[in-house]
């Protein structure tokens, strides 16, 4: 890592060239997605359709809201498959105040912060989602019957999607708190339960108001925070350690 620092203009510059290339990135990859729209509408929000029982569909209330639906889907596509660019993008921003040898972490970090946002929105979409609209439609009865439309049933499942994957890179963002010495592994265990506080605090937020997807989001997330300190423990710099 060099002492020189760069004016703010350099800096401003240089993250305005990170987004262009990350939004185009992913806007590509939209259009790409959107020729499978219907089918990755259909995948999605496949355990809502389930949920409402055998021959359970979901309504179309306005003229455009199947159209735009759509849009959304490709762009929440576009996101997923744009995940490696948009994580180089990151480290690319900011390597220039590494060291040496922490900027050849960079395929690692892009390779585990892929896996670590698809294998939390797996988790979500495989356990909590059917979880979440079974609550839901749980309060069907003689008086009314669910009659969900897309639009209402692809928002919540869309905050789910994001939360969840966002969620699990937190032992990511945890060992790199460590490994550049912002905070050590000690005084992040020590953290915890302040941790804990927070992230149920969060878990209420991104989630619908229900107990299921809130303790779904939160036990995992307290585990992966106890995880990155672990892992910080091992890899990342101590007190003791010279600055």
């Amino acid at each position: 890592m060099t002492d020189v620092e760069l004016p703010i203009t350099d800096h401003l510059s240089e993250l305005r060239k990170r987004l262009f290339w990350t939004i185009l990135t992913w806007f590509v990859c939209a259009g790409a997605s959107f020729a499978w729209a219907e089918e990755i509408f259909g995948f999605l929000l496949a355990p809502a359709v389930d949920a409402l029982g055998i021959g359970g569909k979901l309504q179309s209330l306005a003229p455009t809201e199947i159209f735009f639906t759509y849009i959304k889907c490709a762009l929440l596509a576009g996101f997923v498959f744009a995940l490696p660019v948009i994580f180089w993008q990151m480290w690319a921003f900011i390597a220039p105040g590494l060291y040496a040898n922490e900027k050849k972490a960079v395929i690692p970090f892009v390779m585990c912060s892929t896996l670590l946002f698809t294998g939390g929105a797996i988790f979500g979409y495989t356990l909590v989602f059917p979880l979440v609209f079974d609550f839901f439609n749980s309060f069907s009865n003689e008086f009314v019957v669910s009659a969900w439309t897309m639009k209402e049933v692809f928002s919540p499942t869309t905050r789910l999607f994001l939360a969840f994957g966002v969620a699990f890179e937190l032992p990511l963002f945890v060992f790199f708190l460590s490994v550049t010495g912002i905070v050590t592994a000690k005084k992040l265990f020590a953290f915890t339960p302040y941790a804990i506080l927070v992230v149920f605090i969060v878990a209420a937020i991104l989630t619908p108001p229900d107990v299921v997807s809130q303790l779904f989001l939160g036990i995992p997330m307290i585990g992966l925070y106890l995880l990155g300190v672990g892992v910080a423990f091992i890899f990342g710099k101590r007190d003791d350690d010279p600055v």
